[in-house]
């Protein structure tokens, strides 16, 4: 009667243990994709057929991939050089596929009409969402977005 009970306690002790590794293995979803890291700007892709007259933000402060049910949301953040600045958009490039398992975005938004008198950080500061799919993910080992004095990526 005891040697069932300890082998069962003795099992269930083991597969415990296992759980922190886990958790910091690449098998779990929630770090799939780590912080993003800062780099120089590269050259520009096609993006797509249209034409696109906003410039790039100047520098991207901030990137996170937040994972969701059907797939995950890229967020990037930039603080811009006056208040007043809108219409930001994360730009696929190459049409939303990835090359060579990387996925590119540019940091667009649009000049402000009238001059804006200044304001903190916080009105500045511009933020830009994508929902990637879960078919994007799967082809997808990084994520990359452009400004035009540095990057951010992030990867698997």
């Amino acid at each position: 009667m005891k040697t069932p009970f300890l082998v069962a306690l003795l099992a269930i002790s083991l597969s415990l243990s296992a759980c922190g590794r886990v958790r910091e293995s690449r098998l779990n979803p929630m770090n799939w994709f780590g912080g993003s890291q800062e780099e120089t700007s590269a050259p520009l892709g096609p993006v797509s057929d249209s034409v696109d007259h906003r410039p790039l933000v100047p520098q991207i402060n901030a990137m996170t991939i937040e994972r969701t049910s059907s797939g995950a949301i890229v967020r990037a953040e930039a603080v811009m050089p006056a208040a007043g600045w809108w219409d930001a958009e994360l730009v696929p490039e190459n049409f939303g596929r990835p090359t060579n398992g990387t996925l590119t975005f540019r940091f667009v938004a649009a000049a402000p009409v009238e001059p804006v008198a200044e304001t903190n950080a916080a009105a500045r500061t511009l933020t830009a969402v994508y929902t990637l799919t879960q078919a994007q993910l799967d082809t997808t080992a990084e994520v990359v977005v452009t400004g035009e004095t540095n990057s951010r990526r992030a990867r698997r």
